[in-house]
């Protein structure tokens, strides 16, 4: 088996050097067994710590020093084993003084195990005040309990990797395997790699263009809907350049390879999408963005109570120094913090799926919620991306088809009188050989009719110019060619469609008429684009298509912008300047042309109709392929990060009135500690309230 070269679009992406790994190994295959071993042992632990709440009378029969002990032993291997990543995390953001939310977890969590390891060998040495009906309260189930929760937050995050690897992968797939080459008149099949600059490969109907070149013998209509996202087929002859993974629909021709490997088009489009990715800045977390000042201040302050309790405290001043410090480290155990940004995501995700909202990158809401500018692909996203007939177009009034003459005349001098639908049946009946985008429309438009199409004798294509056909003895010819007398048609056919292509019929050599086709835009889109203006969204569309056709649409939807004419490249370098220039930029496509460009943006939204390289570059993607989820999905990245600050405010307002308390601010005036067990009950209130806040996510009106 060969193995694939580093020059070749199919070597494969580079191993990501900033992809978490833990010993090694990638993050998937360690965190996930750590992560059934913290909810197999943490789940008894939790029953044990919480027994006398749900089960009093069952506990009571076990006796609590046992419990202790059970607690231990369970909870040790799931702080030191499932929990290793992060110690290994909180290790370094120590060394390297940049204190994060593993920072603080693994501080509290250290603190509430070592803690309660320390009161379950030496509880009898602690205060009396420390000391509930049952010895010194334990908070082993904390340390468990978090550390199952950030674990699943990893997992989360590391299949968000994952997803990114397959869409590089999917790109690759798009080049053939394998080149048809010609030497001495004869052809060989050979490995891509092994195809060089000079190479004559021959490419047949329905392959794929194995590199990018130009043809020296042979025409064609070439799909190239994954380099521009236009589903009509280009013409090619003699001379013209083709692409590596585009497709040959019609003809048979013969290339000259030009530009192989890693110099082919589709290879470069391929390392965009990792150029991409990898230059992405981290969005950081706004609960590590509160974790910078947090962390300090509660390592400060459980300092500060040390001093004061071994400089002023009663005797033994050393049990009530560390007593007390730990209780501010336990107190500010951010298990609601823990809890307040993955709850309200996971219920906001689960929210948006009902909406027909799919979020892969749970960063993606926040930097939605944010964003000031939306570039926006035409085809498939703000139009159907398939060719209609809008209008059938007779050169002059009706009259009976049976008289039509058989012998051509000049068409200029004179043109037939036919009806729409009699034009419509000639013209379908000599595409219905045809495989055009534009020849099924055509023929759809017939079928819609309930027209039925006579037999067509000695079809012809000419690449570039239409089709010809023999239809009830009668030449017909369907194409691109203008008629020479427009006139005839009447400007009000043509007015209402500046969008359109045009398709003439002759028959017979004279002017029948003409057929008008577009590429609608969805129903849907008006509203959509009201209503993103509405939340403050500025909306350019950004397309491969010809500008005057990318003008008129953006007049009508009343657009702020339009880039036309653009390449894959250039689409995503004007969501770099966009960027550059302060903007947060949410790029819509559904094209494996939008792929770069989904993966530069902030934000990168997808159409659920669109192909899979774009849904994977895409951080959100909208099932239905209706822009009004873009909407929705504003809506929801607003009420998902209002919901996580008020989750963060909860969380830090019990701590905020605890830390004083925990540190023996009233002791002085009422000689009251805080007992540990209260300190759990108002840390388990603030989780209760947490998760209550976020379950009203469930009900946001989107």
């Amino acid at each position: 088996m060969t193995e694939p070269s580093h020059d070749s679009p199919a070597a494969g992406p580079p191993p990501d050097p900033d992809a978490p790994v833990y010993m090694g190994l990638p993050a998937a295959r360690i965190l996930l067994p750590r992560f059934w071993v913290a909810l197999a042992l943490g789940g008894p632990v939790l029953v044990l710590a919480m027994g006398e709440m749900v089960a009093p009378a069952l506990m009571h029969q076990l006796d609590p020093r046992l419990s202790g002990w059970l607690q231990f032993a369970l909870t040790t291997p799931v702080f030191f084993w499932s929990g290793a990543p992060f110690i290994r995390r909180w290790w370094v953001s120590l060394r390297d003084r940049d204190t994060n939310m593993f920072t603080l977890i693994v501080t509290g969590t250290g603190a509430a195990y070592f803690y309660s390891a320390a009161a379950l060998v030496f509880g009898h040495h602690f205060p009396a005040a420390l000391r509930g009906p049952h010895g010194v309260p334990l908070y082993f189930e904390a340390t468990a309990f978090i550390t199952a929760i950030v674990l699943i937050g990893q997992i989360l995050e590391q299949r968000t990797h994952a997803r990114t690897d397959a869409a590089i992968r999917a790109l690759m797939d798009l080049a053939p395997k394998t080149a048809h080459r010609m030497r001495d008149g004869q052809e060989e099949d050979v490995p891509l790699e092994a195809v060089v600059p000079g190479d004559l490969l021959r490419v047949r109907p329905g392959e794929k263009v194995p590199v990018d070149g130009r043809l020296t013998e042979g025409a064609s209509n070439v799909d190239e809907a994954m380099l521009t996202g236009e589903a009509e087929p280009v013409p090619k002859g003699d001379g013209d350049p083709v692409s590596g993974g585009t497709l040959n629909t019609t003809g048979s021709f013969v290339m000259r390879a030009e530009r192989v490997g890693r110099d082919t088009l589709l290879a470069q489009i391929v390392r965009l999408v990792e150029e991409a990715q990898e230059s992405e800045a981290p969005i950081q977390r706004l609960a590590d963005r509160v974790a910078a000042w947090f962390v300090p201040a509660v390592a400060g302050i459980a300092v500060v109570t040390f001093g004061l309790w071994f400089w002023l405290g009663p005797e033994p001043r050393v049990i009530f120094a560390f007593v007390n410090a730990v209780a501010v480290l336990i107190i500010a155990c951010p298990c609601a913090l823990g809890l307040a940004t993955p709850v309200s995501l996971v219920t906001g995700i689960g929210r948006g799926a009902q909406a027909g909202i799919l979020v892969k990158n749970a960063e993606a809401l926040e930097r939605l919620a944010q964003a000031t500018t939306l570039l926006i692909d035409k085809t498939g996203t703000l139009t159907e991306g398939k060719p209609r007939v809008v209008a059938i177009v007779p050169a002059v009034e009706r009259v009976d088809p049976n008289a039509l003459s058989p012998s051509p005349e000049r068409l200029e001098d004179k043109s037939l009188h036919l009806a729409a639908d009699d034009l419509l049946r000639f013209a379908a009946a000599a595409e219905s050989s045809s495989e055009h985008p534009l020849a099924r429309a055509i023929i759809a438009a017939a079928q819609a009719r309930g027209l039925q199409l006579p037999a067509a004798e000695g079809f012809l294509a000419e690449p570039g110019m239409g089709v010809s056909a023999r239809v009830q003895g009668k030449m017909v010819k369907v194409g691109r060619m203008a008629l020479t007398a427009p006139e005839r048609l009447g400007d009000k056919a043509l007015h209402p469609h500046p969008t359109a292509t045009l398709v003439s019929v002759v028959i017979d050599g004279r002017a029948a008429g003409m057929l008008v086709l577009e590429d609608p835009i969805k129903a849907t889109t008006p509203d959509a684009i009201v209503g993103l203006h509405r939340l403050g969204l500025r909306v350019v569309m950004v397309t491969g298509d010809r500008e005057t056709t990318a003008l008129a649409v953006a007049r009508s939807l009343g657009l702020d912008g339009v880039h036309a004419g653009v390449t894959p490249a250039r689409k995503q370098e004007l969501v770099r300047e966009h960027r550059a220039a302060g903007e947060i930029v949410i790029f819509a496509g559904d094209g494996i042309n939008d792929a770069p460009a989904l993966a530069a943006a902030d934000v990168g939204i997808a159409m659920g109709t669109g192909t899979d390289v774009a849904m994977h570059s895409a951080g959100i993607v909208l099932v239905k392929g209706d822009l009004r989820g873009l909407v929705k999905a504003r809506h929801l990245s607003r009420a998902v990060l209002r919901n996580i600050k008020q989750n963060l405010f909860l969380a830090f307002i019990y701590n905020g009135l605890g830390i004083p308390i925990a540190a023996g601010a009233l002791y002085p005036v009422c000689g009251w500690l805080l007992n540990p067990m209260l300190a759990g009950v108002a840390m388990s209130l603030s989780s209760i309230g947490v998760v209550s806040n976020a379950l009203r996510l469930r009900r946001v009106r989107l």
